[in-house]
């Protein structure tokens, strides 16, 4: 397994994680507005894999050799990302936001346990007490007590199975972690999620609407594209290049900002509601990221504080 890295390091992957899930919130905004304009199902998803592959495309032609050279291991890790993307990205389709948001992040304790056994990465008071904040806020906004949402449809069972992969893949990432460019593994993954989509939609397993055309995926592209370029494209490169650097049950923890903004951005933006319930939801998935970033960071502070002091005396 590769060295460390720096707590500096870690730290600002910390940071840009948060900002990744942050994005990652506002990923349904896109999604529908695909799905309005007739690109529905597996199909939106693949068209959202494809546009940032294609601009990224003349990169990954100028990188074709080293691309090839990182061989099928690399290409592995892009195809395990894209199934848990496609996957999560469609349970929404075939089961309700809570069960399909409360299935996807039990990621963090999935994340933890196999960081565990596999990378023998210790599980931290600090990490406990943030999955435990994390898990607490997210059962408040998705009012736990209507019932425990076991699975029950299709829907359910991709959703958790899509955060049963995420954290095979987090660990993976983190396994591998400076072994591969960041902009390699992500030109293959939105190729391995463009044709991971594409083959699910053409499928007969589950109901499914028709390809779109040409002139379907010609008009959303005004808009897509800015959006592909601002929000995805740098949301996934910093995904790409923080994930390796943590532990994966702290990775899913701070991915929790999506539960936040999401919440909010649909309150704004739809008539979902946003009451007193998401409010302290939020502040406890808050609690949990700020507990991952600034309680090692003052950690770290008060560590060389300490031995200044020693120096000095």
């Amino acid at each position: 397994m590769p060295a460390l890295p720096d707590r500096r390091s870690e730290n600002i992957a910390k940071i840009v994680c948060i900002a990744a899930g942050a994005i990652w919130g506002l990923y349904w905004i896109p999604v529908r507005a695909l799905h309005d304009a007739g690109i529905q199902g597996l199909w939106a998803t693949a068209v959202f894999y494809l546009v940032p592959f294609l601009l990224m495309l003349p990169i990954g032609l100028l990188r074709w050799r080293q691309i090839i050279s990182a061989g099928w291991m690399m290409q592995g890790i892009a195809i395990i990302g894209g199934l848990c993307l496609v996957l999560y990205s469609t349970a929404f389709l075939y089961t309700d936001v809570i069960h399909a948001t409360l299935l996807y992040y039990l990621t963090p304790i999935w994340s933890a346990l196999l960081a565990r056994a596999w990378l023998k990465e210790s599980i931290t008071r600090d990490r406990t007490l943030a999955i435990f904040l994390g898990t607490a806020g997210l059962l408040v906004i998705l009012n736990l007590d209507q019932g425990l949402p076991l699975p029950r449809n299709p829907g359910d069972w991709m959703a958790l199975l899509s955060g049963l992969i995420w954290a095979l893949f987090a660990n993976v990432m983190r396994r591998s972690e400076s072994s591969y460019n960041t902009l390699d593994v992500l030109i293959s993954w939105f190729f391995w999620g463009t044709i991971i989509a594409a083959a699910l939609g053409l499928l007969q397993i589950l109901d499914r609407p028709d390809p779109p055309s040409a002139e379907q995926i010609i008009s959303v592209l005004p808009w897509l594209i800015p959006v592909v370029l601002v929000l995805i494209i740098p949301g996934f490169y910093a995904i790409t290049w923080g994930v390796p650097l943590l532990n994966p049950g702290t990775v899913g923890v701070l991915f929790m900002t999506e539960i936040s903004i999401g919440a909010i951005s649909a309150a704004l933006l739809t008539d979902e509601p946003f009451g007193t319930r998401e409010i302290l939801g939020v502040i406890l998935i808050t609690v949990a990221g700020l507990t991952e970033v600034v309680v090692p960071i003052l950690g770290t502070l008060f560590s060389s504080r300490s031995k200044r002091v020693d120096r000095d005396s």
